[in-house]
């Protein structure tokens, strides 16, 4: 059977090290999953996550000589995908997964709420120094 990337397949765990861990697909063919492609969660060490002869899904993300690369977290449903989902501070929107450009804003909108409410407060002290 042909390999093709963006397959999902089943395998097996065959391998864990400090970096990721080797999974064996069932034709034979083996290839690492990176550990930032183990979880949507930070990973620590891969046996957090992972142990020796788990099954386990694993999308086909790239080939290069015959060596395979594949990922955990790629090959979950969407829903599992979306269990960690974004929450602003706010309590706005909680059940989206916003892009980059979207996080960026509410960091910038946070950002500057604190800088105005730091510049009030030393404004406030400056006033109170010069009353005296």
């Amino acid at each position: 059977m042909a390999i093709s990337i963006g397959q999902i397949l089943p395998g097996k765990v065959v391998k864990i090290t400090n970096f990721g861990a080797f999974v064996r697909l069932e034709e034979g063919t083996e290839g690492l999953v990176h550990i930032s492609e183990l979880s949507n969660s930070f990973v620590k060490k891969v046996e957090d996550v992972l142990s020796l002869d788990q099954e386990v899904q694993v999308k086909v993300i790239s080939e290069e000589n015959s060596k395979y690369a594949f990922s955990i977290k790629q090959a979950l449903a969407k829903e599992e995908a979306k269990e960690e989902k974004f929450s602003d501070p706010f309590g706005e929107n909680k059940n989206l997964d916003p892009s980059f450009e979207e996080k960026l804003s509410l960091f910038m909108k946070q950002s500057n709420e604190k800088l105005q409410q730091a510049r009030a407060r030393e404004n406030k002290r400056n006033n109170k120094r010069k009353k005296q």
